[in-house]
């Protein structure tokens, strides 16, 4: 059976693509279009062009005018993620970081190797009501341990994620907050405290930033984040621990490593 032919490689100097947008008139459209432009220069793989479409191009791809195209990318060329050279075009500024993945992994040391490299700051900690959205996970708890912290790039000390611990009270009794400057939870809990972790369940979804987020991360009210779960049990099939980390969209993307056996 023939195969199809080969897709021809791109010609020198074609313009950088990037990623359709379903847009929601309930927000202002420019202020969409550059996030999702944003989201996608951020997240370009290190051999795509720096090159963007024109900005007919741009406004046609998304759908927008022309105007609405040009308040976008001044909001971009504010931020210092493109240049725009008369005659010449648009490019994307080299220095425009790449994101880092969120890796979902296999092991319980690939999760303390994925949270480890920041610098953390505990923001609060102290008992708390069980919140409704995780109360399925401590059925038999009146009341949990509650840890905030930020993290924050261990070079630039710019805020990348904030997370949220509810932890089981018994547990927690164990627990020095000043370890979690050191150290990620999981790595706390299972080597300080003792806790025989059995098993960690992940979710990302995506999700827009509220006010809290949008204040500790330094990033625009309903900009996208990634929004991460994750529920640790012991030996015993029991919850210890649930995080509610939220990394903000322009620095992580998603990533998950299935092994074969």
């Amino acid at each position: 059976m023939p195969h199809p032919p080969l897709k021809p490689p791109a010609p020198p100097g074609a313009a950088f693509a990037p990623d359709s947008l379903v847009l929601n008139r309930k927000l202002p459209l420019w202020y969409q279009v550059s996030q999702s432009l944003r989201a996608s220069i951020l997240g370009r793989t290190a051999d795509a062009t720096l090159r963007l479409p024109t900005e007919e191009q741009l406004a046609a791809h998304y759908g927008v005018s022309v105007l609405t195209m040009r308040q976008a990318l001044k909001e971009l060329e504010t931020e210092g993620l493109i240049t725009r050279h008369r005659r010449r075009g648009t490019f994307i500024e080299p220095r425009a970081r790449r994101v880092s993945p969120v890796r979902l992994l296999g092991s319980v040391d690939a999760i303390v190797a994925q949270q480890s490299g920041e610098r953390t700051v505990v923001l609060g900690h102290g008992p708390s009501p069980v919140p409704g959205d995780v109360a399925e996970h401590f059925p038999d708890c009146p009341e949990v341990m509650g840890y905030r912290r930020l993290r924050c790039d261990e070079d630039t000390g710019e805020p990348t994620n904030w997370a949220q611990n509810w932890v089981r009270p018994e547990v927690a009794a164990g627990l020095d907050p000043t370890d979690l400057e050191r150290w990620p939870m999981t790595k706390v809990l299972r080597d300080r405290v003792g806790v025989p972790i059995a098993r960690i369940t992940d979710t990302v979804e995506a999700r827009l930033a509220d006010p809290a987020t949008a204040e500790l991360l330094g990033v625009p009210l309903l900009s996208p984040i990634l929004y991460y779960t994750g529920v640790t049990y012991d030996e015993d099939g029991q919850v210890v621990d649930v995080a509610q980390i939220r990394y903000r969209g322009d620095r992580f993307s998603f990533s998950v490593t299935l092994e074969a056996h």
